[in-house]
């Protein structure tokens, strides 16, 4: 039996002046969904999630979230969805608990309700002995747990969060990640997910939309995605004294499916990596040329990607973030 959708999105735009920052979007998510939204740094994601969380209004196109246009009924959308920006938001000089109930406090919890509720959480972020203390006394990766846990107080439908392990180490990383599984293992809750990095993506989406330069380019599991490569493996080589005459010879090989060339290396699309390597070597030596390095990976969703776009999705360094305002969108146009 097919879900009921949670999300639904019909030709989404958002522009600022003359810059167009989310282009017609249109996606589905359904009910009890991880769903992702892979891109690089400015590609439009939190400008997406924020019309989403009904903080921006769209310029054009419509949105159901929950259960209500995000526009026309903004305030019952606000009551089924839980956010967490890029932003840490917490307040440093309360307690974890403190924090927490604030929180159940804003959406009227009664104070028993409240209190049982802050516990269990406390308890599935693993943050119960640090209840009580001071959150500028936390990790980057506790804060962030702590921020998950406290959206979820009143109990919402969807969870929205944007690149939640942005600046985070890998181990405090892995945490969230391993909170992320147990949340949706446990509780009957949708997440929509925005983040930049792929591994993330592939290790908790159920569903994947990659997103360039406002627009959806690539939309399935992340499975079906990588499945519309051709090769379960990609070689990448570098040649010294690279040709046209060796590119040639090695499109010719049976087991390859596509190349694509950068200066002096060259990307192979390929059955078998393993077993085929030796193979290319040789024939790339035949060719009159030197293979100075060779590496072999299967198919990430950042193939996916370059197979779209010719170029690789940016994992530099998250830019450096206010606390108040977050990032995104350029201070001028108000955010």
């Amino acid at each position: 039996m097919q879900k009921a959708n949670a999300i639904e999105v019909n030709n989404i735009t958002k522009k600022f002046g003359h810059v167009t920052a989310v282009d017609s979007v249109s996606f589905n998510v359904s009910e009890g969904e991880f769903f992702g939204f892979l891109g690089p740094n400015g590609a439009g994601k939190t400008t997406l999630i924020r019309m989403l969380t009904t903080l921006l209004k769209p310029t054009s196109g419509s949105a159901i979230v929950a259960c209500c246009d995000v526009v026309k009924k903004a305030d019952a959308v606000r009551r089924e969805i839980g956010v967490v920006p890029q932003a840490m938001t917490s307040d440093l000089d309360l307690t974890g608990y403190e924090n927490m109930d604030i929180y159940g406090r804003f959406y009227g919890i009664p104070a028993k309700e409240r209190e049982e509720r802050i516990i269990y959480l406390l308890e599935m972020v693993g943050l119960t002995n640090r209840a009580n203390d001071l959150v500028a006394t936390y990790s980057g990766g506790m804060r962030r747990r702590l921020e998950i846990a406290r959206v979820l107080v009143h109990r919402p439908r969807i969870l929205f969060l944007d690149e939640p392990t942005i600046g985070l180490d890998p181990q405090s990383r892995h945490v969230v990640w391993d909170f992320l599984r147990k949340l949706m293992e446990g509780d009957s809750i949708t997440i929509f997910l925005t983040t930049h990095y792929m591994e993330e993506a592939e290790a908790l989406c159920n569903m994947v939309a990659i997103i360039d330069l406002g627009k959806i380019i690539a939309i399935g599991s992340p499975d079906e995605l990588k499945s519309q490569i051709l090769g379960n493996d990609i070689i990448t080589l570098t040649i010294v004294n690279l040709s046209k005459s060796i590119i040639n010879t090695i499109e010719k090989l049976p087991f390859v499916h596509k190349i694509k060339t950068d200066d002096n290396s060259i990307r192979i699309y390929v059955d078998s990596g393993a077993h085929n390597l030796p193979a290319l070597i040789d024939a790339v030596r035949t060719a009159g040329g030197n293979v100075a390095s060779a590496t072999i990976h299967e198919q990430s969703l950042e193939d996916v990607f370059i197979h779209y776009t010719g170029k690789t999705i940016r994992e530099e360094e998250a830019k450096k973030v206010s606390f108040l305002t977050g990032a995104g969108v350029p201070s001028k146009w108000g955010r």
